[in-house]
């Protein structure tokens, strides 16, 4: 598969995407978040929810992740992204602001579709995805494959004191209006499938609380697979990235 580069040097992200080309105009969009913006798109197994994507008129975005960059190791993200906060260095915040940069001039230029994007991310890449979402008006929709959701609930992050806003809890009135779907092994290990229902469980309440009635938020529990019960079958991602593609068509 071919992943054509789209060079933003403004928001300094790279940014890749398959699809129709940019000048055809706005159409619906999934913007993936995963590894770098490249093998998000190319390398298998981590591509398969854009696979299955392809085949609908819509484009898949990806963009590179922090710790992703160049011939640094995919394997040793979260440790850098830990090592960094130790030396009080945040390099997620900034990540964001800069992904939600990309959003509005997408959409300024005619290539976005309001409402008609989709936030998808596996593992780390669903926790950026969701933090995203919280901070973007553009976008309504949320899809995640054994999603991260709380960055305590990882080893490497067990001692460390993290800004309020990296918690995902601390977003609950801009998350509750959105539309978000999990999907994680039933004894998921590495991220934690209690962080997940827990995250989804207030968002539900806050919702209930509140009586705002626009947001959705499923939960769909999975037979764990692989390392830790961390991994997402064939049959999984295409689920998804199924029901994502009816939300934005």
């Amino acid at each position: 598969m071919f992943a054509k580069v789209l060079e933003l040097t403004l928001h300094d992200l790279e940014v890749a995407y398959l699809g129709p080309p940019i000048e055809t105009g706005p159409l619906p969009a999934v913007f993936y978040f995963a590894l770098s913006a490249r093998d998000s798109l190319m390398l298998d197994p981590f591509n398969q929810p854009t696979l299955f994507l392809h085949k609908h008129p819509l484009r898949i975005f990806a963009i590179t992740l922090p710790g992703h960059e160049g011939s640094l190791v995919k394997e040793q993200a979260i440790t850098y992204w830990a090592q960094h906060f130790k030396q009080g260095i945040d390099l997620l915040s900034p990540f964001v602001n800069k992904v939600c940069a990309v959003l509005h001039t997408l959409h300024k230029q005619h290539v976005l579709i309001e409402g008609k994007i989709g936030l998808m991310g596996l593992s780390r890449g669903a926790y950026l995805a969701t933090l995203t979402a919280a901070h973007s008006t553009l976008c309504h929709h949320i899809l995640g494959f054994a999603p991260l959701t709380r960055l305590q609930a990882l080893q490497e992050f067990h001692d460390l004191s993290l800004p309020p806003s990296l918690d995902l809890s601390h977003h609950l009135d801009s998350l509750s209006s959105k539309t978000l779907r999990y999907y994680i092994g039933n004894r998921d290990l590495r991220v934690g499938t209690e962080a997940a229902f827990q995250l989804v469980t207030s968002l539900a309440n806050y919702a209930h609380k509140h009586r705002k009635r626009d947001g959705i938020f499923e939960l769909i529990l999975v037979q764990s697979i692989g390392a830790q019960g961390h991994g997402t079958a064939l049959d999984v991602f295409q689920q998804g990235s199924d029901w994502l593609a009816r939300c934005l068509l």
